[in-house]
């Protein structure tokens, strides 16, 4: 068993462990249970009903913060010609083809997220083992592969995230920094939620969110009634 803090575990007599708090008591309680002295993140991990050892259970989708993630996002494209202007004009961080690959094959990772031009996916293809396990490869479904450069650079830029149900059914986000406050952070959530609910498998049967919890990187979960979470964006 992990050894905790005093401070932890201090923060953790304010929870309930039993009770389902609303998101707006929950987060609440994420931001007076901090107590670092760091901007944390506030976390959310939501547990589906769904199998996702079966393709047609698989959630996967982004949505756009209303408040941004608190953090900056640093994107390269892959593009050349018009779509390397468009993509410099959106203020992509970095912009190249092979010259990026040659920098990526050498050991260069620093950026976050990675656009590519359908056309530029032949060399992109071969990076696939070093960027398909960080989870930054090209995805048409994630509207990572298009030649819509500039707006998609422009969404990751002002808060566009990614998420995935993992193998076993759950899936985990970040809905902004302790920094926002209660009205921000909820706005995030409902945002994120809204999206969940809305790429609901037509296979899933019975409750779609089972359960709900959040909290912020160093303090205690927070369980949320998942009732409400279902439906709170309405």
């Amino acid at each position: 068993m992990a050894h905790r803090g005093k401070k932890y575990i201090e923060a953790r007599k304010k929870v309930d462990p039993v009770k389902r708090y609303s998101c707006e008591d929950a987060l609440g309680l994420v931001l007076e249970t901090k107590y670092s002295k760091f901007d944390e993140s506030v976390d959310v991990a939501l547990r589906l009903g769904v199998d996702p050892r079966h393709a047609d259970q698989m959630v996967r989708g982004t949505v756009i913060l209303p408040h941004g993630t608190g953090k900056e996002t640093r994107v390269l494209v892959f593009a050349k010609g018009e779509k390397e202007k468009e993509a410099q004009e959106a203020k992509a961080d970095y912009v190249g083809a092979e010259d990026m690959a040659e920098r990526i094959q050498g050991g260069w990772l620093d950026f976050d997220k990675v656009i590519a031009t359908p056309d530029m996916m032949g060399l992109v293809g071969k990076l696939g083992k070093i960027l398909g396990p960080r989870g930054m490869m090209p995805n048409p479904k994630l509207g990572t592969v298009t030649f819509d450069v500039g707006k998609t650079v422009g969404e990751m830029k002002s808060g566009r995230i990614e998420f995935k149900v993992d193998k076993t059914g759950i899936v985990h986000a970040s809905v902004g920094k302790t920094s926002f406050g209660k009205d921000k952070l909820m706005d995030n959530l409902k945002a994120l939620l809204e999206v969940v609910v809305k790429l609901k498998p037509s296979s899933s049967k019975g409750a779609y969110i089972k359960s709900v919890a959040l909290s912020s990187t160093m303090g205690p979960g927070i369980k949320v009634d998942p009732l409400e979470a279902s439906s709170i964006f309405k």
